[in-house]
């Protein structure tokens, strides 16, 4: 069955065309922030060992997302730009060609994760038992990864062609397989039953392979004008070098974030087991509102990347800026939330640790000021990948990670200061701000809109 390619709408208002995409994306990132928090309230159950390793854990599978872009960043800017060009049948290709992308980085991502892994925790100063615990706690999570690729990648696609709606009901099917199976594996969160803390961890890989099952059946069937089939995914050098040249960059931009974030957490961990824990909750709480910003960014890239593909770079422009507005405004309202209610958010999550729940009330009311530069960097990073302006990011991360934050995180943690945790998070805003300064500066210059892809 071959889907019939939408139109793509001729001129809507583009803050309606924005938020039109945006909804159900904001709507998926909820269910995604809801399938974290799901595995914490598990892991509440285990001991302080554990928990610190489902921290560092959580910083580490970061790096699938941080992986996945070297196929989705290419995939939604190639699509988009045929899609917004109409010319379906290369759009088909660059789809077929990017999955195929997804296969490949997927396998390669599996065998050298499973064979750094016990180094990789060794290296970042975890504790006690906790380096063992995140090995097995990580392992199912990378043996899923090729297909967890897969399903990233065909919902890059989609993204590309103006369909955001798939996303949702993806994720909405890991959610309800996730919290039966998580629940049962790990024997109800209680130590000693089923598969105990690596339970967790086994339900979270299989719902998130029936999602890319889920992914290739849509793909195979056709939607929003681009169906898999098999021939489609013969090697295609041409269309290979095009995803690559957009992805590559985008993937190294990604990875160099994910690996200065282990620069930034082997500190934290060298504070101390309590610190490692504060720093943890705070860090989840934080990511809701990465994740409600968040929902606008693939909003950045369809409109990006389809309006160059229309030759319409004002048209690209007025998208870029509109989803940095409204992401603002959600991601702004969020840091609202987190300085008003720090107090008893923490405290959930720590009901038996006071000083803990403190330490994290702190550094949570710290980032709530971060909020518009990181809506600045989220969105405006998307936007810049959807037009092919891939490799200047990357400095921009450097700059901020390096420059910024790694040096000033040594500084303010010096026990001399007495700053502990608050002083790393210090060093945390003040590279977000300098990054997102960088970001709004880059996307305003305008060169993004004569790259070729």
């Amino acid at each position: 069955m071959t889907a019939l390619p939408p139109s793509v709408p001729a001129d809507p208002p583009i803050w309606k065309r924005v938020l039109t995409l945006a909804l159900p994306t904001l709507v998926q990132q909820g269910l995604l922030f809801f399938i974290q928090q799901y595995d914490q309230h598990l892991a509440r159950h285990f001991s302080p060992e554990h928990q610190a390793a489902l921290t560092t854990a959580n910083y580490l599978y970061w790096f699938v997302s941080s992986y996945s872009v070297v196929v989705s960043a290419g995939a939604t800017a190639l699509v988009g730009r045929f899609v917004g060009a109409t010319d379906w049948p290369l759009a088909n290709r660059a789809a077929a060609q990017a999955m195929l992308l997804a296969v490949g980085f997927g396998l390669l991502g599996t065998l050298v994760a499973l064979l750094g892994l016990p180094a990789l925790m060794n290296g970042i100063q975890l504790q006690g038992g906790s380096p063992d615990i995140a090995v097995r706690y990580l392992t199912p999570l990378m043996l899923a990864l090729t297909i967890q690729m897969v399903q990233t990648g065909g919902i890059a696609c989609l993204i590309g062609a103006g369909d955001t709606k798939i996303g949702l009901w993806v994720l909405a099917g890991v959610a309800a397989v996730n919290v039966p199976a998580a629940w049962l594996l790990s024997g109800g969160g209680e130590p000693g039953k089923g598969f105990g803390f690596t339970g967790i961890a086994l339900g979270t890989a299989l719902s998130h392979a029936a999602g890319g099952v889920a992914v290739l059946v849509v793909m195979f069937r056709g939607r929003a004008g681009l169906t898999l089939t098999l021939p489609r995914l013969w090697p295609d050098r041409d269309l290979l070098y095009r995803l690559l040249r957009v992805s590559v960059p985008a993937g190294f931009d990604a990875l160099s974030v994910a690996c200065c974030q282990l620069l930034f957490l082997g500190i934290v961990n060298g504070l101390g087991i309590e610190e490692g824990a504060a720093h943890g909750i705070a860090i989840r709480w934080e990511a809701l509102g990465y994740l409600a910003g968040g929902a606008f960014a693939p909003t950045a890239m369809a409109v990006v990347s389809q309006s160059l593909g229309q030759k319409r770079p004002d048209r690209a422009a007025r998208g870029g800026w509109a989803a940095f507005g409204m992401a603002c405004g959600v991601m702004t309202a969020m840091g609202v939330v987190f300085f008003a209610l720090a107090g008893p958010m923490c405290g959930w999550m720590s009901p038996d640790n006071p000083h803990v729940a403190d330490m994290a009330v702190d550094a949570l009311r710290l980032i709530a000021f971060a909020m518009p530069a990181v809506a600045a960097w989220i969105i405006f990073t998307a936007a810049l990948r959807a037009a092919g302006d891939t490799r200047f990011p990357v400095v921009i991360t450097w700059v901020g990670f390096v420059g910024v934050r790694i040096p000033l995180a040594f500084l303010l943690t010096r026990p001399s200061l007495g700053l502990g945790l608050q002083g790393a998070w210090v060093a945390m805003v003040a590279d977000l701000y300098v990054r997102g300064a960088l970001f709004v500066w880059r996307f305003a210059g305008g060169r993004w809109q004569t790259i070729k892809v």
